[in-house]
């Protein structure tokens, strides 16, 4: 199994802004899509945003023009900028490698890092 290592959780305030990372095997990385993952107590699995190898980009309606994901290919560093955090952004965040799309959607990889907390107080 390919180990995805995530970094860059923690607790702050509403508005303000964390940068979460993910650093993946360079075959893995180059090779397949990736996207961002996130899981509140509760509630199920959902697909926060996804990055092509050519750096195409998609995201949830509910992070749209808050969250920003990025690659750095020399780095085999994946990351996802969020601003403007609100409470419903706390939840385990989960970086995914290997995935691809189909009818336009992105499905994940079998990749997966360990997650990483977020908890936004209000």
């Amino acid at each position: 199994q390919v180990r995805l290592v995530e970094s860059g959780g923690g607790l702050v305030q509403a508005g303000g802004s964390l940068r979460l990372s993910c650093l993946a095997p360079a075959s893995t990385f180059r090779l397949n899509a990736m996207g961002w993952y996130r899981q509140a107590p509760g509630k199920q699995r959902e697909l926060v945003a996804d990055i092509s190898r050519r750096d195409n980009t998609n995201y949830a309606d509910s992070v749209k023009g808050r969250f920003t994901i990025s690659r750095d290919n020399a780095k085999n560093t994946m990351y996802l900028q969020m601003n403007s955090l609100k409470p419903e952004d706390t939840a385990a965040y989960y970086c995914n490698a290997g995935g691809v799309y189909n009818g336009g959607y992105y499905r994940s990889g079998v990749y997966w890092g360990q997650g990483t907390q977020v908890t936004v107080s209000s």
